[in-house]
């Protein structure tokens, strides 16, 4: 599904209860998984290709981390408006669900699942979508429900 308004005139009615969006493909990069797990998750199955061999992976696997990351990139690239987001309020139920390797390509699924109107603040509204990221054989490596405060289309 595609959204009615591009990104840049995209406000909290756009997102619409129920819809799903499908969008992006990333490459996850071996030296920027490494890079990413030595500066912030330095453990040797992020960190050093050989000895990640040993762990029950079989080799190298991206921080968790870093795959929120990515997914943060398509996200804000195709989803969350960029005219009307007014931040977060944060993030739930965050799983990990298969390991993301060197070479894999990601996309993501957002289901709008609440559309909610603020009765305190009546320029905005506060938006529940549930975050699936796939690698290229369709499969869900990582899923998360976030809320994003988004104004309203302003009238004119």
């Amino acid at each position: 599904m595609t959204f009615s308004r591009p990104i840049d005139d995209r406000y909290f009615e756009d997102y619409v209860e129920g819809d799903v969006h499908r969008f992006g493909s990333i490459a996850v990069v071996a030296n920027e998984m490494i890079a990413f797990a030595k500066r912030f998750d330095p453990q040797i199955f992020h960190t050093d290709p050989e000895a990640a061999k040993q762990t029950p992976f079989g080799g190298l696997i991206a921080s968790g981390w870093h795959t929120a990351g990515l997914m943060m990139r398509l996200y804000v690239e195709h989803y969350l408006t960029h005219v009307a987001s007014l931040a977060s309020p944060g993030l739930d139920e965050v799983r990990w669900l298969k390991p993301v390797r060197p070479g894999d390509s990601l996309s993501v699924r957002v289901t709008v699942l609440k559309a909610t109107p603020s009765k305190s603040k009546p320029d905005r509204g506060a938006i529940t979508s549930l975050i699936e990221v796939f690698n290229q054989a369709d499969e869900t490596v990582m899923t998360l429900k976030s809320v994003n405060i988004i104004a309203r289309r302003p009238s004119r």
